[in-house]
């Protein structure tokens, strides 16, 4: 097992897909230690993987813990940095070679957002087009400065993971992301997109479009509440009930959100100014891009 870096991946309720991404991550000619965080499945996920994988460390959760699920992950690896898989997602061979050198080269580095390819056909993920024109400066950086980084597609430093304490449980999963990232930045490290690093997505249909984008305004709105100016929060808040609306769940998701909002008040810190100067800009750019530009047809990153 290469002793500088592991692969955690996060599992739920899908055996099938877990098993191919396992077996992938086990042939890549870096040789990573391979953690399966297990969040409850009933499908006998860990069971499973543990009698056809038992070089591979199975950590159940007994209960499905969202992201969180993979702060125990990282709390089970020994290696200096760790890469996150979902189930089904897997990384192209080379890949963490390439990223433990990047990262040893760059300490200000704290985590590496790799290209995400999708599907059969390998088109590049709109987030990553984003990502890639990023107007932030990258002097010094081995990569377009980012704001964020996706979660199933990225290596850490597990040492700063630790530090900023990994996902929120209470966002569980959607946007989760974006707590950690303020967090990292606000400690003076950097996230940088590395198009060298590549992922493989193949979606799983077992998807619900209309609770994913309620989740992720809601958490966008937590998240705000937690580490971003009040101007900023309250709008948040009001492009989440906006969703909730239109996805007809507008009561529900209202108490929900008063309660969420009750739980960050009190644990509310916003970030420094130089974090919402990265931000600004990044948003300045979104706003003022063309309609045919990388950026404008990109995915839009939790605002």
């Amino acid at each position: 097992m290469n002793a500088r870096i592991s692969v955690v991946v996060l599992t739920h309720n899908r055996l099938s897909e877990v098993t191919r991404t396992v077996e992938r991550l086990l042939a890549l000619p870096e040789s990573p230690a391979v953690i399966v965080v297990d969040n409850g499945s009933v499908d006998g996920t860990p069971q499973a993987l543990r009698q056809q994988f038992p070089e591979v460390r199975v950590v159940a959760c007994g209960a499905n813990l969202g992201a969180a699920g993979r702060n125990h992950g990282v709390a089970a690896a020994t290696t200096e940095y760790v890469a996150f898989s979902d189930d089904d997602t897997h990384w192209k061979p080379g890949s963490l070679a390439h990223a433990v050198k990047v990262l040893d080269a760059s300490p200000r580095v704290a985590v590496l957002s790799g290209r995400v390819v999708v599907g059969d056909d390998a088109h590049i993920d709109p987030t990553c087009v984003r990502m890639s024109a990023s107007p932030l400066r990258q002097a010094g950086l081995p990569g377009p400065a980012l704001i964020g980084y996706m979660a199933g597609a990225c290596v850490f430093r597990a040492s700063v993971f630790r530090e900023v304490g990994g996902y929120e449980p209470r966002l569980f999963i959607g946007g989760e992301e974006s707590l950690v990232s303020l967090d990292v930045l606000d400690r003076g490290y950097a996230i940088v997109y590395c198009d060298e690093l590549i992922v493989t997505h193949h979606p799983s249909p077992a998807r619900d479009a209309g609770l994913r984008r309620r989740v992720l305004a809601r958490n966008a709105a937590l998240v705000a509440w937690l580490r971003l100016p009040l101007g900023e929060a309250v709008a948040a808040s009001g492009r989440a009930l906006a969703v909730c609306a239109k996805e007809g769940a507008f009561v529900r998701d209202l108490a929900a959100l008063a309660v969420g909002i009750g739980w960050a008040f009190p644990r509310r810190r916003v970030v420094s100014d130089l974090v919402l100067d990265m931000r600004r800009r990044v948003r300045e750019a979104e706003d003022g891009a063309t309609p045919m530009s990388p950026i404008a047809a990109a995915a839009e990153l939790d605002r």
